[in-house]
Protein backbone atom coordinates (compact mmCIF):
# COMPACT_ATOMS: atom_id res chain seq x y z
CA UNK A 1 0.00 0.00 0.00
CA UNK A 2 1.20 3.33 -1.10
CA UNK A 3 1.48 6.71 0.93
CA UNK A 4 -1.96 7.92 0.86
CA UNK A 5 -1.10 11.66 0.45
CA UNK A 6 -3.48 14.47 0.01
CA UNK A 7 -1.56 15.95 -2.77
CA UNK A 8 -1.16 15.53 -6.56
CA UNK A 9 1.33 12.54 -7.40
CA UNK A 10 3.62 14.56 -9.18
CA UNK A 11 3.77 17.77 -6.71
CA UNK A 12 8.08 18.04 -6.07
CA UNK A 13 8.26 15.89 -9.44
CA UNK A 14 12.47 16.68 -10.31
CA UNK A 15 13.18 18.29 -7.28
CA UNK A 16 15.76 17.53 -4.63
CA UNK A 17 14.80 18.10 -1.06
CA UNK A 18 16.79 17.46 2.10
CA UNK A 19 15.02 15.72 5.31
CA UNK A 20 18.09 16.19 8.69
CA UNK A 21 16.37 13.99 11.04
CA UNK A 22 15.03 11.76 8.41
CA UNK A 23 15.66 8.29 10.15
CA UNK A 24 12.58 8.21 12.45
CA UNK A 25 9.57 9.93 13.65
CA UNK A 26 8.18 12.95 11.52
CA UNK A 27 10.84 12.92 9.69
CA UNK A 28 10.72 9.67 8.39
CA UNK A 29 7.14 10.43 7.46
CA UNK A 30 7.80 13.31 5.69
CA UNK A 31 10.35 11.71 3.69
CA UNK A 32 7.96 9.30 2.52
CA UNK A 33 5.58 11.38 1.34
CA UNK A 34 7.93 13.73 -0.58
CA UNK A 35 9.30 10.40 -2.07
CA UNK A 36 5.82 9.62 -3.43
CA UNK A 37 5.23 12.92 -4.13
CA UNK A 38 8.31 12.62 -6.67
CA UNK A 39 10.83 14.57 -4.80
CA UNK A 40 14.48 12.80 -4.74
CA UNK A 41 15.04 13.12 -0.68
CA UNK A 42 18.12 13.72 1.15
CA UNK A 43 18.18 11.93 4.10
CA UNK A 44 20.38 13.61 7.38
CA UNK A 45 21.02 12.13 10.31
CA UNK A 46 23.64 10.40 12.69
CA UNK A 47 22.88 6.99 12.82
CA UNK A 48 23.73 5.86 9.07
CA UNK A 49 21.99 2.57 9.54
CA UNK A 50 18.64 4.28 10.21
CA UNK A 51 18.96 6.81 7.34
CA UNK A 52 19.84 3.39 5.39
CA UNK A 53 16.69 1.51 6.29
CA UNK A 54 14.03 4.72 5.43
CA UNK A 55 16.37 4.90 2.38
CA UNK A 56 15.73 1.13 1.83
CA UNK A 57 11.95 1.97 2.29
CA UNK A 58 11.90 4.60 0.13
CA UNK A 59 13.01 2.48 -2.59
CA UNK A 60 10.68 -0.30 -1.95
CA UNK A 61 7.85 1.94 -1.95
CA UNK A 62 8.84 3.29 -6.10
CA UNK A 63 10.82 6.65 -4.79
CA UNK A 64 14.28 8.00 -4.63
CA UNK A 65 16.59 8.90 -2.17
CA UNK A 66 20.03 9.35 -0.62
CA UNK A 67 21.71 9.32 2.53
CA UNK A 68 24.30 11.80 3.87
CA UNK A 69 25.51 10.91 7.59
CA UNK A 70 26.05 14.32 9.71
CA UNK A 71 26.09 15.77 13.10
CA UNK A 72 24.22 18.74 12.44
CA UNK A 73 26.00 20.82 15.54
CA UNK A 74 29.56 20.75 13.67
CA UNK A 75 29.45 23.51 11.20
CA UNK A 76 32.67 22.40 9.23
CA UNK A 77 30.50 19.02 8.79
CA UNK A 78 27.23 20.87 7.79
CA UNK A 79 29.46 22.65 5.12
CA UNK A 80 31.13 19.51 3.68
CA UNK A 81 27.62 17.89 3.88
CA UNK A 82 25.88 20.37 1.57
CA UNK A 83 28.54 20.64 -0.96
CA UNK A 84 28.45 16.95 -1.09
CA UNK A 85 24.55 17.21 -1.99
CA UNK A 86 24.83 19.98 -4.84
CA UNK A 87 27.87 17.86 -6.18
CA UNK A 88 26.06 15.10 -6.30
CA UNK A 89 22.27 16.10 -7.19
CA UNK A 90 22.66 19.32 -7.95
CA UNK A 91 19.72 22.23 -7.41
CA UNK A 92 18.61 21.91 -3.33
CA UNK A 93 15.32 22.94 -3.78
CA UNK A 94 13.57 22.73 -0.56
CA UNK A 95 14.89 21.96 3.23
CA UNK A 96 13.35 19.99 5.83
CA UNK A 97 14.93 21.30 9.08
CA UNK A 98 14.09 18.30 11.27
CA UNK A 99 16.31 17.19 13.21
CA UNK A 100 16.03 17.72 17.08
CA UNK A 101 16.38 16.38 20.18
CA UNK A 102 16.05 16.97 24.57
CA UNK A 103 15.52 15.49 27.52
CA UNK A 104 13.59 15.95 30.32
CA UNK A 105 14.53 18.33 33.28
CA UNK A 106 12.75 21.24 35.35
CA UNK A 107 15.71 24.11 34.56
CA UNK A 108 17.18 23.74 38.50
CA UNK A 109 18.70 20.66 37.43
CA UNK A 110 19.82 21.47 34.03
CA UNK A 111 23.73 22.20 33.99
CA UNK A 112 25.25 24.44 31.17
CA UNK A 113 26.50 21.92 29.16
CA UNK A 114 23.39 20.23 29.19
CA UNK A 115 21.37 23.18 27.86
CA UNK A 116 23.87 23.99 25.48
CA UNK A 117 23.86 20.56 24.08
CA UNK A 118 20.03 21.12 23.27
CA UNK A 119 20.09 24.73 22.28
CA UNK A 120 23.32 23.76 19.45
CA UNK A 121 20.76 20.83 18.41
CA UNK A 122 17.54 22.79 18.15
CA UNK A 123 18.59 25.91 17.58
CA UNK A 124 22.26 26.11 16.09
CA UNK A 125 22.30 23.21 13.90
CA UNK A 126 19.26 24.71 12.47
CA UNK A 127 21.25 27.97 11.37
CA UNK A 128 23.83 25.70 10.21
CA UNK A 129 21.66 23.66 7.72
CA UNK A 130 19.48 26.82 6.50
CA UNK A 131 22.83 29.09 6.18
CA UNK A 132 24.47 26.39 4.10
CA UNK A 133 21.48 25.25 1.73
CA UNK A 134 21.02 29.01 1.25
CA UNK A 135 24.36 29.82 0.47
CA UNK A 136 25.56 26.73 -1.73
CA UNK A 137 22.16 26.49 -3.66
CA UNK A 138 18.96 28.66 -3.08
CA UNK A 139 20.53 31.97 -3.07
CA UNK A 140 21.26 31.09 -6.65
CA UNK A 141 18.13 29.50 -7.42
CA UNK A 142 15.62 29.75 -4.50
CA UNK A 143 13.73 27.38 -2.70
CA UNK A 144 11.88 26.87 0.45
CA UNK A 145 12.34 26.05 3.85
CA UNK A 146 10.38 24.53 6.90
CA UNK A 147 11.89 24.05 10.26
CA UNK A 148 10.61 22.57 12.60
CA UNK A 149 9.78 23.46 16.27
CA UNK A 150 7.23 22.97 18.88
CA UNK A 151 4.10 24.13 20.71
CA UNK A 152 6.06 26.24 23.50
CA UNK A 153 3.40 29.59 23.31
CA UNK A 154 2.40 28.92 27.13
CA UNK A 155 6.47 27.79 28.60
CA UNK A 156 7.77 24.46 28.39
CA UNK A 157 8.05 23.73 31.73
CA UNK A 158 9.97 20.34 31.95
CA UNK A 159 12.25 21.15 28.73
CA UNK A 160 12.81 25.47 29.27
CA UNK A 161 16.38 24.24 27.44
CA UNK A 162 14.51 23.12 24.50
CA UNK A 163 11.40 25.64 24.63
CA UNK A 164 13.84 28.30 24.72
CA UNK A 165 15.77 26.42 21.52
CA UNK A 166 12.22 26.40 19.58
CA UNK A 167 11.51 30.10 20.37
CA UNK A 168 15.00 31.16 19.36
CA UNK A 169 14.06 28.64 15.73
CA UNK A 170 10.82 30.91 14.82
CA UNK A 171 12.45 33.99 15.60
CA UNK A 172 15.19 32.92 13.18
CA UNK A 173 12.70 32.10 10.82
CA UNK A 174 11.21 35.15 10.62
CA UNK A 175 15.03 37.00 10.00
CA UNK A 176 15.38 34.79 7.10
CA UNK A 177 12.40 34.88 5.62
CA UNK A 178 13.09 38.73 4.92
CA UNK A 179 16.72 38.32 4.45
CA UNK A 180 16.47 35.90 1.85
CA UNK A 181 13.35 36.87 0.18
CA UNK A 182 15.13 38.95 -2.36
CA UNK A 183 16.54 35.46 -3.19
CA UNK A 184 13.17 33.57 -3.93
CA UNK A 185 13.28 31.47 -1.24
CA UNK A 186 10.50 31.36 1.11
CA UNK A 187 11.35 30.35 5.57
CA UNK A 188 8.23 28.80 7.71
CA UNK A 189 8.01 26.47 10.34
CA UNK A 190 5.71 23.95 11.71
CA UNK A 191 4.77 23.71 15.65
CA UNK A 192 3.85 19.89 16.35
CA UNK A 193 2.12 19.72 19.37
CA UNK A 194 2.34 16.18 20.97
CA UNK A 195 2.76 13.35 17.99
CA UNK A 196 2.27 9.96 18.30
CA UNK A 197 5.74 9.02 17.20
CA UNK A 198 8.48 6.95 17.92
CA UNK A 199 10.03 9.56 20.03
CA UNK A 200 7.61 9.37 22.96
CA UNK A 201 9.53 5.33 23.71
CA UNK A 202 12.39 7.65 24.35
CA UNK A 203 11.13 9.09 27.54
CA UNK A 204 11.57 7.19 30.99
CA UNK A 205 10.76 7.96 34.63
CA UNK A 206 7.74 10.60 35.37
CA UNK A 207 7.57 12.09 32.00
CA UNK A 208 6.97 7.76 30.94
CA UNK A 209 4.32 7.97 32.72
CA UNK A 210 2.59 10.82 31.74
CA UNK A 211 2.38 10.20 28.06
CA UNK A 212 -0.68 8.31 27.98
CA UNK A 213 -2.76 11.15 29.99
CA UNK A 214 -1.19 13.68 26.81
CA UNK A 215 -4.53 13.84 25.30
CA UNK A 216 -6.68 15.00 28.16
CA UNK A 217 -5.05 18.17 27.81
CA UNK A 218 -6.03 18.65 23.74
CA UNK A 219 -9.19 20.11 22.98
CA UNK A 220 -9.39 17.24 20.27
CA UNK A 221 -8.82 14.71 22.85
CA UNK A 222 -5.98 12.68 21.12
CA UNK A 223 -2.33 13.29 19.89
CA UNK A 224 -1.50 14.01 16.23
CA UNK A 225 -0.55 11.51 13.67
CA UNK A 226 3.16 11.58 11.86
CA UNK A 227 0.99 11.91 8.70
CA UNK A 228 -0.64 15.70 9.86
CA UNK A 229 2.89 17.03 10.52
CA UNK A 230 4.12 15.59 7.46
CA UNK A 231 0.70 17.28 5.43
CA UNK A 232 1.78 20.70 7.00
CA UNK A 233 5.08 20.84 5.96
CA UNK A 234 4.27 19.80 2.38
CA UNK A 235 1.69 22.10 2.13
CA UNK A 236 4.08 25.00 2.98
CA UNK A 237 6.31 23.49 0.34
CA UNK A 238 4.07 23.21 -1.93
CA UNK A 239 3.19 25.91 -4.75
CA UNK A 240 -0.03 26.48 -2.68
CA UNK A 241 1.85 28.29 -0.11
CA UNK A 242 3.71 30.50 -2.22
CA UNK A 243 2.99 33.67 -0.81
CA UNK A 244 3.22 32.56 2.67
CA UNK A 245 6.49 33.45 4.45
CA UNK A 246 7.94 33.98 7.95
CA UNK A 247 4.74 32.42 9.72
CA UNK A 248 4.75 28.85 12.02
CA UNK A 249 1.87 26.50 11.17
CA UNK A 250 0.80 25.23 14.88
CA UNK A 251 -0.35 21.82 14.23
CA UNK A 252 -1.03 20.62 18.14
CA UNK A 253 -4.90 20.26 18.41
CA UNK A 254 -5.45 23.20 20.30
CA UNK A 255 -3.37 22.25 22.77
CA UNK A 256 -2.29 26.01 23.98
CA UNK A 257 -6.14 26.94 24.18
CA UNK A 258 -6.67 24.68 26.75
CA UNK A 259 -8.39 26.33 30.02
CA UNK A 260 -9.49 25.24 33.35
CA UNK A 261 -12.21 28.01 33.10
CA UNK A 262 -13.45 25.99 30.30
CA UNK A 263 -12.68 22.60 30.19
CA UNK A 264 -13.15 20.13 27.10
CA UNK A 265 -15.57 17.03 27.84
CA UNK A 266 -14.34 14.31 27.12
CA UNK A 267 -14.81 13.14 23.09
CA UNK A 268 -14.32 10.68 20.20
CA UNK A 269 -15.32 12.95 17.74
CA UNK A 270 -11.83 13.85 16.08
CA UNK A 271 -10.59 11.33 13.24
CA UNK A 272 -7.33 11.70 12.76
CA UNK A 273 -5.25 11.56 9.48
CA UNK A 274 -3.81 8.10 8.61
CA UNK A 275 -1.67 8.55 5.54
CA UNK A 276 1.88 7.24 6.76
CA UNK A 277 1.22 3.65 5.59
CA UNK A 278 4.68 2.59 7.75
CA UNK A 279 3.74 4.32 10.47
CA UNK A 280 4.32 2.49 13.96
CA UNK A 281 2.20 3.74 16.59
CA UNK A 282 4.67 3.77 19.92
CA UNK A 283 4.65 1.44 22.37
CA UNK A 284 3.85 3.57 25.10
CA UNK A 285 0.80 4.14 23.74
CA UNK A 286 0.13 0.40 22.68
CA UNK A 287 1.28 -0.25 19.24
Amino acid sequence: MPYRSVFRADLFRGQNIVVTGGGSGIGRCTAHELASLGAHVLLVGRKPERLAQVQAEIVEDGGEASTFACDIREEARVQATVAEMVAARGRIHALVNNAGGQFPAPLALINQKGFETVVRTNLVGGFLFARECFTQSMRDHGGGIVNIVADFWNGMPGMGHSGAARAGMVNLTQTAALEWAPAGVRVNAVAPGWVASSGLDTYEGPVKSMIPKLREAVPLKRLATEAEISAAIVFLLSEAAAFITGETLKVDGGAPLASQLWPTPDHDRSTPFEGFHRAHAPKILGG
